[in-house]
């Protein structure tokens, strides 16, 4: 099999990234929302709360997903490249499009939810959160995610890819991408959420939680940084309820 399918794979994840660093919001403007109030910047914003935001919103969230969860398959990806050369059925394309899939199902979701958050006042034009609550909450729900069994489970399944398409080859390249979508999912959904916090069109933000994410389906680093990493969001959302608090 010739490398076009690789050379158009990171063409897309090169483009995704250029375009959210085309859309990104300066930390500045995210300041000045809080000084003029949310009004002032959803005249302004090319996000809005109607049907039109709401599938700019869906176009938003599912370059996000390309872009950020592209980069923590490679290796699965690689291991399934490799075995596609003792079976004829094997389609590159079609595998990354399940996975694909399954992400953009994510991203028409997460919109929905940033609607409903933005219309309750809890954020802002930009998607980042105005409420200590809020942040605390997803913070809190995300660490504790990270010492499920559910996110274990997903973990494993992502460290071994080998063992993963060997039990599901059969399936072909379409149900197999599902199916990886599916675990990769339940590993990342938390920390995707966590964009309200961080910021929904935050570059650093992505950069970050795109790093977090590669690292952790490693399998001999990541067992390392789930568990901490899972205390650190703990206490990083212990305080941010603090602040509302005090």
């Amino acid at each position: 099999m010739s490398g076009g399918h690789w050379l158009t794979l990171f063409g897309m994840i090169v483009l995704s990234w250029a375009v959210l660093y085309a859309m990104s919001i300066p930390p500045e403007l995210r300041a000045l929302e809080q000084t003029y109030g949310r009004d002032f910047w959803v005249s302004l914003c090319t996000i809005t709360p109607d049907a039109a935001g709401y599938i700019r919103m869906v176009t938003m969230w599912a370059l996000m997903s390309a872009a950020m969860m592209a980069p923590t398959v490679l290796p699965a990806l690689a291991t399934y490249d490799d075995l596609s050369h003792v079976s004829d059925t094997s389609n590159f394309g079609a595998l990354v499009s399940g996975y694909l899939v399954v992400w953009f199902g994510f991203s028409i979701v997460a919109a929905a939810l940033q609607m409903v958050l933005f219309q309750a006042g809890l954020i802002g034009g930009f998607g980042g959160s105005l409420s200590a609550v809020l942040s605390g909450g997803l913070l809190i729900m995300a660490g504790l995610y990270q010492f499920s069994s559910m996110k274990e489970a997903c973990l494993a399944k992502c460290r071994q890819p080998m063992t993963f398409f060997m039990q599901h080859f059969e399936e072909g390249p379409w149900r197999n991408g599902l199916r990886l979508g599916v675990v990769c999912l339940g590993c990342c959904w938390a920390l995707m959420l966590l964009a309200f916090v961080g910021g929904v069109m935050s570059v650093g933000f992505m950069g970050l939680a795109t790093v977090i994410m590669v690292v952790e389906k490693l399998p001999d680093l990541g067992r390392y940084i789930t568990k901490p990493l899972g205390g650190a969001l703990l206490i990083a959302g212990a305080w941010a309820f603090m602040t509302a608090i005090t």
